[in-house]
């Protein structure tokens, strides 16, 4: 675990699954990112550590995430 934080911040989502950062932002903003986010007040959104480490490796989930355009 990193910096012993449970949580991961967009931002930081966007650079391990190498999407950009705008495009995470709008998933998420969606609800659309393979993972649930996680709202903290009308403006913070973190994504659980854990849930992103299994998505990437390969143990989570897979979702189709391309925004509606």
């Amino acid at each position: 675990m990193q910096n012993g934080r449970l949580t991961m911040t967009i931002a930081e989502f966007s650079e391990a699954s190498g999407i950009s950062k705008g495009l995470c932002y709008t998933l998420a903003r969606q609800d659309k990112l393979p993972i649930k986010v996680i709202h903290l007040g009308e403006r913070r959104m973190v994504l659980s550590r854990a849930e992103v480490e299994s998505l990437l490796s390969g143990n989570g989930k897979s979702q189709d995430v391309r925004p509606d355009n």
